[in-house]
């Protein structure tokens, strides 16, 4: 965990009036289909800011998971996709140690000082790479963002582990570059 957000947490009991763990008890209580609608509750019925009600909801939904327990929930059932998913981690290792790689539910966040890459195991034998590289046309490989909207500008469609070769790491050191 980040020391911004540790800091965050260790406010949250003076700036909110509850602990992260009290407020999880609170949203356990009710049912939100979507993020925004239970980080307006926080905002509108508890007067919570909209930065610790985006946080409270966000840390409630990843259940106190570690990064490696939220990598292999994604990958479970999908095995065979992990090898291109630790392929991409280590091409990208190698731009440099300002790398930071966030697990999440659904997803793999890599930041430099901003999102730069999105990986997602998007079905038992495809995993979609979300590149973020301005102005940069698109070809038949490097496609249109297609379900990853406004986080990236390209997808990249990967089945196999040859697939994380030259052109694309050319591709993903580009938005590396970018992302400083």
């Amino acid at each position: 965990m980040d020391k911004a957000l540790q800091t965050m947490i260790d406010n949250m009991p003076e700036k909110t009036g509850k602990s992260l763990n009290e407020w999880k008890s609170v949203l356990k209580l009710k049912s939100f289909t979507k993020h925004s609608e239970a980080v307006n509750f926080l905002k509108k019925v508890h007067a919570v800011t909209h930065r610790f009600a985006n946080t409270i909801v966000t840390l409630s939904k990843e259940e106190d998971n570690t990064p490696a327990d939220l990598v292999s929930q994604q990958y479970k059932g999908k095995e065979n996709l992990t090898p291109i998913y630790e392929a991409l981690l280590n091409v990208m290792k190698k731009f440099g140690d300002d790398i930071k790689i966030t697990p999440k539910k659904t997803t793999v966040s890599i930041i430099r000082k901003t999102q730069f890459t999105l990986i997602k195991p998007a079905t038992k034998t495809r995993i979609d790479l979300g590149i973020k590289i301005k102005d940069k046309p698109t070809t038949a490989r490097l496609e249109s963002s297609g379900p990853f909207g406004t986080m990236c500008t390209h997808r990249v469609q990967l089945t196999d582990v040859t697939q994380a070769d030259n052109q694309l790491t050319e591709w993903l050191k580009e938005a590396y570059e970018k992302a400083d």
